[in-house]
């Protein structure tokens, strides 16, 4: 196990994501969920966030990801939609 660290702390913080289509529609395929991940890609790095883990099913997207302590995961996910 790697723990991250900075100046005063050590710290591991992993999140599970998942994205749920509304009513549950089967919308995702492997186009769309590799442009979904590329997106997530392109925006991690401004939040300090890294992705460790992408899977995706028809209606629903399973994400998991490790993020810096001082990271407003509520501003990255909003930014994500």
């Amino acid at each position: 196990m790697i723990l991250d660290n900075n100046a005063h702390s050590v710290f591991l913080l992993n999140y599970h994501l998942i994205l749920v289509v509304k009513y549950r529609r089967r919308v995702f395929d492997n186009l769309i969920s590799s442009r979904a991940k590329e997106i997530f890609e392109y925006i991690a790095p401004n939040y300090h966030i890294t992705l460790m883990e992408w899977n995706h099913d028809a209606d629903h997207i399973h994400i998991l990801f490790r993020a810096h302590p001082k990271t407003e995961i509520s501003k990255f996910i909003n930014a994500y939609k």
